[in-house]
């Protein structure tokens, strides 16, 4: 299939309130630009400069995710016009972000990072950390972010029931989060877990971004 018709194939494929970030890191803006025309406008990427020089050079409708790690020191780049950070694994990288948000007056949407996989290469707030980092309040006192929801990665493993019970982790402390600390924020709701391998799962547990690169664009060009 196409990079259209597959965008197409798995969009009508989402239930309402599951939005598709179609995943563009080391693809080409050919490429995009093909999945644009046939009407999406979500990608993610993971590389600070890759995404200066797509932003620049595509369509200014375009919603923009930061889907990978992020060091401190390139986040000045993004920030003005990035839609979502999704991997905010530290309150370091959170206080920075909203340092840098507040000098080009705005309130940055960032996720929650959580580390819910076997594999120890994985960033992220275990549970536990989370948990701590909200109920400090230190977050309250950031005027250049907005936490809307939490985002995780399942371990690379074959057992679907695994995978299942990692995201139903994440789910578990995105309610708890989102009755014990934003039950007034229409905003916190976004969920963002499933790739091109597990998206389906994802869908069955709570997600309501799915992450997918491989699936439309094939395999990555580096």
């Amino acid at each position: 299939m196409s990079i259209g018709e597959e965008i197409k194939s798995i969009t009508t494929s989402l239930p309402n309130g599951v939005r598709l970030v179609a995943v563009s890191k080391y693809h080409p803006e050919k490429a995009i630009m093909e999945a644009y025309e046939s009407g999406q406008r979500v990608f993610g990427e993971s590389h600070v400069q890759e995404l200066q020089r797509k932003h620049n050079a595509l369509p200014s409708d375009i919603e923009w995710h930061f889907i990978g790690h992020l060091q401190t020191n390139k986040v000045k780049y993004i920030v003005p016009y990035v839609s979502l950070i999704h991997a905010v694994d530290s309150p370091k990288l959170l206080a920075e972000i909203s340092r840098q948000g507040t000098k080009v007056g705005r309130k940055v949407p960032c996720l929650l990072q959580l580390h819910v996989a076997q594999e120890e290469t994985k960033f992220g707030f275990s549970v536990e950390e989370a948990e701590a980092f909200l109920a400090s309040g230190e977050w309250r006192d950031l005027p250049g972010i907005e936490i809307h929801g939490v985002m995780c990665m399942a371990s690379n493993v074959d057992d679907e029931q695994q995978i299942a019970n990692e995201f139903d982790t994440a789910h578990r402390f995105f309610r708890h989060a989102k009755e014990t600390y934003f039950a007034n924020r229409d905003s916190f709701r976004e969920c963002s877990w499933g790739m091109s391998d597990d998206y389906p799962i994802a869908v069955e547990h709570g997600s309501t971004l799915v992450r997918i690169g491989s699936k439309i664009f094939g395999q990555r060009v580096y």
